[in-house]
């Protein structure tokens, strides 16, 4: 393998990582954003600094939406 064919292949594995990188972001961060809304809206602080605080690519988020949220009609 000659240099230019590793820099080609360095590259492109850059440009893959990059692109990766930016949809986990992009998946996280949606996430964390709907998660901490609704936390602070159901005035629930530990939770809120927990998900702010903690970053694990959205999963910690989907749980507390799945299964910790208040439900809206039972607290009426």
């Amino acid at each position: 393998m000659t240099s230019a064919q590793i820099a080609e292949y360095m590259t492109q594995y850059m440009i893959q990582f990059v692109a990766l990188l930016v949809v986990l972001v992009i998946w996280t961060l949606t996430w964390k954003g709907i998660a901490l809304w609704r936390s602070a809206r159901n005035n629930q602080l530990p939770w809120f600094v927990v998900l702010l605080f903690i970053n694990i690519l959205g999963l910690l988020e989907i749980i507390y939406l799945a299964f910790f949220q208040r439900d809206k009609n039972k607290s009426k």
